[in-house]
């Protein structure tokens, strides 16, 4: 599927070229990889993932035809502080203080996009809502403040296969990174972050439970949210 999909290098050494620490020292290559539209392998607080700049359409398409990715699966974005959200999604329903309790944290807010959003229409084309993530990693909320964007965010894996707590688990797809950022052997497993539905005032649907579903609700039901639940 991935047939038209941009290629850095091929063979042992250049591949191993592609690979860069994750630490300060690098962030501004990071960025300047983002802003020239292409997409980079980094890791979060839960597994690693491919990044590129959201509001490049040429990006985001070249991360779906990495993973081979159906173009109807939406893609989270990443934010490096918690106020940057608003520009991004609908958050005055919230309780004062809850998105701080949240995040930073391996939890994907999913919220109403708003007419104010400053998100590219060709970004999940169709949806009112977006998920958002502000990971508990120092890497990437540096490249995402530096990028002056949202980032979009999803694994680094081929669509359907199991997700990557190291960079050796997407070996086969490093070459179609411009840098591969090693952060070691993640230590959060493979669940991926908890995915929490915060669209309705004063209503909370946990969609995917991840790796920090007891703590989340926890928090969730501490701010007097209530559980939706679907009828029928």
């Amino acid at each position: 599927m991935a047939l038209n999909v941009e290629k850095y290098d091929v063979g042992v050494e250049n591949k191993l070229e592609l690979i860069r620490s994750a630490t300060e020292s690098n962030a501004d290559e990071a960025i300047e990889a983002l802003k020239a539209g292409k997409v980079i392998a980094v890791p979060t607080d839960t597994l690693y993932g491919f990044a590129c700049d959201a509001c490049s359409s040429e990006a985001v398409n070249r991360i779906y035809d990495i993973k081979g990715r159906k173009h109807t699966s939406p893609l989270a974005i990443c934010v490096g502080d918690v106020s940057d959200i608003e520009h991004f999604a609908v958050t005055d329903h919230l309780p004062h203080g809850l998105l701080d309790s949240l995040l930073p944290g391996p939890v994907t807010i999913v919220l109403g996009r708003g007419e104010s959003s400053i998100l590219e229409k060709s970004l999940n084309p169709g949806l009112d809502s977006i998920g958002v993530r502000v990971p508990d990693s120092d890497f990437i909320r540096i490249i995402a403040r530096g990028s002056g964007s949202a980032l979009a965010l999803t694994s680094a894996n081929l669509s359907g296969q199991p997700s990557s707590v190291s960079i050796k688990d997407f070996e086969n797809l490093w070459e179609h990174c411009a840098y591969v950022y090693e952060g070691g052997v993640l230590p959060a497993g493979r669940a991926g972050s908890t995915v929490v539905d915060l669209t309705k005032p004063g209503k909370y649907r946990i969609l995917r439970p991840g790796s920090a579903k007891e703590e989340t609700v926890a928090i969730l039901e501490n701010y007097s949210l209530l559980e939706e639940v679907l009828s029928g």
